[in-house]
């Protein structure tokens, strides 16, 4: 369904919803209120639910990984494409190590997961949005990294506008409000062991109904000396109280998967079906939906590995819209679009779509976005960026994504333009409707090693750009 901002043109779909929406300017909760606010309704009714929001996000704010609709894009408009490291730049501020989590904003705050590679030190961090000082600083654990493909720094915060929660692949949990005040922190390696995985784990956390959501995809068995010894490593969704810590429910998510292909690096993502709020959790060779009341499990496909192959490890999270939620296969597999209205135990009569991955559309990294009624997926693998459409799976165009290096970090979608970013910090802007490039600008240098993996985000008319060594704002303030 097609929703508008104010007087501004239709930009954004919103997934599965019900009746026709507009975006009027915030979210409640965590949850974008277009989702329930019909075009019917007069004016003074949208500003009687504003007033009914226990926590208020601006739309203009980015609150999490993937943005203020969960799937990569946002309505904002004027986004500069004409920019460098010195050029449309607001400000710039200097990081103490490279790291894969994603800014988020909310007001006047962009936090941001770090480290700090001289004292081994995972970082909690706090930048003012006009002009990047940094507000405030916590050291939440000792020890950064376990290889040297990543480090625990990984996942992204989740902000509701009043709290701000950060969780790193090393299991710590830790929450302050705005003004850096600690609430609580918890470590899930002391609740339910150590994460038995073989590379560093990530998951970014979800704010959703007044809920915090965690969700761990893990191997059954200790790998390497890392789970729990002589005893089944349980996978789990867990659903905390944001202002406590508290834990509300755990569920217990089985898998069929065997060896690697149990351990996901995926994130859950809300979506809306038949008027019905699902979660849905991507990973163990299999996608399932979850009620965010309960953490019980509604339905479940997954033919993407039919045969067991034992190293189809996923990292790509799921995303919603038009009735349907993409799964990526790993490791260059194809894309399957499933139809998010189903029940218990799904067979392939419930795929829409699937894409031919031996071709074009497929991701083995890079998250998709779901922007304008249409998917953008990356292809890391491939090197090229297609828009696809969200009903059929029609390829509308495919364009090679520019340099010589890797696409990892999820593409964003906004202002009718995409936006990616490579290992070199080369960040690449296509049309969203034609996938003609527009620009293409070097905002970093990478040493020895290091790669940047944190995906470009918008809010307030600005680009938040994280290099290997700097956290760019970019357009004017």
């Amino acid at each position: 369904m097609i929703c508008w901002s104010g007087s501004r043109k239709p930009l954004h779909v919103w997934p599965e919803t019900a009746i026709l929406s507009r975006t009027i300017g915030c979210c409640v909760a965590g949850f974008p209120l277009q989702k329930w606010l019909p075009m019917r309704l007069p004016e003074s009714a949208f500003a009687l639910v504003l007033c009914l929001g226990t926590s208020v996000v601006c739309a203009a704010d980015w609150p999490q990984w993937r943005g203020p609709f969960f799937n990569g894009a946002t309505d904002e408009v004027g986004l500069p494409t004409q920019f460098s490291r010195t050029e449309n730049v607001a400000w710039s501020a200097d990081l103490s190590g490279a790291a894969a989590s994603t800014p988020i904003v909310s007001q006047d705050h962009v936090f941001l997961s770090g480290i700090d590679a001289a004292r081994d030190t995972l970082l909690a961090q706090c930048f003012d949005r006009h002009s990047g000082r940094l507000l405030w600083q916590h050291d939440v654990a000792r020890g950064i990294q376990k290889d040297d493909r990543s480090n625990y720094a990984s996942s992204s915060p989740v902000t509701d506008g009043k709290l701000v929660v950060f969780f790193f692949g090393s299991g710590q949990l830790a929450c302050y409000d705005l003004a850096g005040k600690s609430l609580w922190a918890r470590d899930l390696r002391d609740d339910y062991g150590e994460f038995a995985f073989l590379w560093t784990f990530s998951s970014s956390p979800l704010l959703l109904r007044e809920k915090l959501f965690v969700q761990v995809l893990q191997r059954d068995e200790a790998v390497e000396g890392r789970g729990l010894q002589g005893r089944e490593n349980e996978s789990y969704l867990l659903a905390l109280d944001p202002p406590t810590g508290r834990t509300l429910w755990r569920h217990v998510r089985p898998s069929e998967a065997v060896a690697e292909s149990r351990e996901a690096f995926t994130t859950p993502v809300p979506c809306g079906a038949s008027g019905h709020e699902q979660l849905l959790v991507a990973g163990g060779d299999a996608l399932s939906a979850h009620d965010p009341d309960t953490g019980k499990e509604l339905w479940r496909w997954g033919n993407w590995n039919p045969q067991r192959i034992g190293h189809w490890r996923l990292v790509t999270s799921p995303v919603a819209g038009s009735g349907v939620a993409l799964v990526c296969g790993p490791k260059g597999e194809p894309v399957y679009a499933v139809k998010t209205n189903g029940a218990g135990a799904l067979d392939d009569r419930i795929l829409a779509w699937t894409s031919d991955g031996a071709r074009e559309v497929s991701s083995d990294v890079p998250t998709p976005a779901y922007y304008d009624g249409d998917f953008f997926v990356l292809s890391d693998v491939r090197r090229q960026l297609s828009r696809v459409e969200s009903t059929t799976g029609k390829v509308k165009w495919t364009k090679s994504t520019p340099g010589r290096t890797k696409y990892e970090a999820s593409p964003l979608a906004a202002d009718g333009k995409i936006y990616v970013v490579n290992f070199d910090g080369q960040v690449a802007i296509f049309r969203a409707d034609n996938g003609e490039l527009v620009n293409v600008v070097a905002m970093d240098e990478p040493g020895e090693g290091e790669k940047v993996r944190a995906s470009v985000i918008a809010a307030h008319g600005q680009l938040f750009i994280r290099t290997t060594r700097k956290l760019y704002c970019v357009g004017k303030n």
